[in-house]
């Protein structure tokens, strides 16, 4: 038997058209919208679920309602009368909970009845000193981690042991535990440092450095076993044949390979620094979220504390929107990924 051929067949494969103009100009964008709306959905979905958990949380907590938010603060009938207003507890359920999402969409967080002020207003007034203190910490557990594993990264083993032990270390060692360490030594024995406050640049020092040595011995591990597995690849035995210099094929090529999986590690030291901060504000004397976030605690000042747990979603969505750019960044293969 003799085959056929179709008129499609016997004309050969079809070509597509080669991308118009308009394809090529915008095409790089197109292929960034996609990842970046998907990510911007589940961001959504993290930050209702953040804010219907906080509501529920206050709706089964055992008590009064007005109770609770009132928590220690002035109970008089006029507050009373307002918390009913402004939440409208005499209304349905579903009345309620969709009010509180509407106040949350139009950034309202609502009212600390203990302190007759915005929780948006106390907070605002203390997320500066938070913010400098966790960008603080963060460079230096990064400066740290690159200088520890760039300078060890294919060295003599006895180097390398002697980090990785360093590494084991700051990463065992409570933080609190450090900066007691470090409070001892340079502010009460030396006196190089304040052993409070925030007044003066200096007293960012101590926190920041017991903040950031945990991150720094956690990235410093993998970025130097990184670096070593990028420095075994067949790329870099061609970059050596063609004379390229050990350093330049580092910083060139396998710092790069090296710095995909310390990113993925961004998220973790993101919780580890809104939860330290917490503990270290309180030990350093400084102002910040941690201490409010402790007042509120130890206050039962329920507004204040469902605001912390919203605002720290918020951070969250943020910043692991940033780290899925920075991984489209880092690695070009991720950028054709839909």
């Amino acid at each position: 038997m003799t085959a056929t051929r179709t008129p499609e067949a016997a004309a050969g494969p079809v070509v597509p058209p080669p991308p118009g103009p308009a394809a090529r100009r915008f095409g790089p964008a197109l292929r960034w919208l996609g990842p970046v709306a998907r990510r911007a959905g589940s961001g959504l979905a993290v930050l209702w679920a953040a804010a219907t958990a906080a509501y529920g949380a206050l709706r089964l907590a055992p008590g009064d309602t007005v109770d609770i938010l009132i928590g220690e603060g002035a109970d008089t009938p006029g507050i009373r009368a307002q918390i009913i207003r402004e939440w409208g507890l005499d209304r349905p359920e579903i009345v309620q909970y969709v009010g509180y999402l509407g106040r949350l969409l139009h950034g309202d967080l609502g009212r600390s009845y203990q302190l007759q002020r915005g929780v948006g207003d106390i907070l605002a007034t203390q997320v500066g000193p938070t913010v400098r203190l966790t960008l603080a910490a963060a460079a230096t557990g990064v400066l740290l981690a690159l200088a520890v594993a760039l300078g060890t990264a294919g060295r003599a083993r006895r180097l390398r042991r002697a980090a990785s032990a360093a590494e084991l270390v700051s990463v065992s060692v409570p933080p609190f535990v450090i900066g007691i360490l470090l409070l001892t030594v340079f502010s009460f024995t030396l006196g190089w440092f304040p052993v409070s406050g925030a007044g003066d640049p200096t007293a960012l020092v101590l926190p920041a450095l017991a903040l950031g040595l945990p991150i720094a011995g956690v990235l410093g591990q993998v970025l130097r076993e990184g670096l070593e597995r990028a420095l075994e690849q067949p790329f870099a035995l061609t970059a050596r044949s063609r004379g390229l210099t050990e350093r330049a094929l580092v910083a060139r090529h396998a710092l790069r390979h090296a710095l995909l999986p310390a990113v993925t590690l961004v998220g973790w030291f993101t919780g580890v620094l809104l939860g330290g901060a917490v503990i270290i504000e309180a030990l350093f004397g400084r102002p910040g979220l941690g201490q409010v976030t402790m007042l509120a605690v130890t206050g039962k000042d329920m507004p204040v504390v469902m605001a912390v747990v919203i605002l720290s979603a918020v951070v969250y969505v943020a910043v692991s929107t940033l780290l899925d750019l920075a991984y489209r960044l880092i690695d070009p293969r991720l950028r054709s990924v839909r």
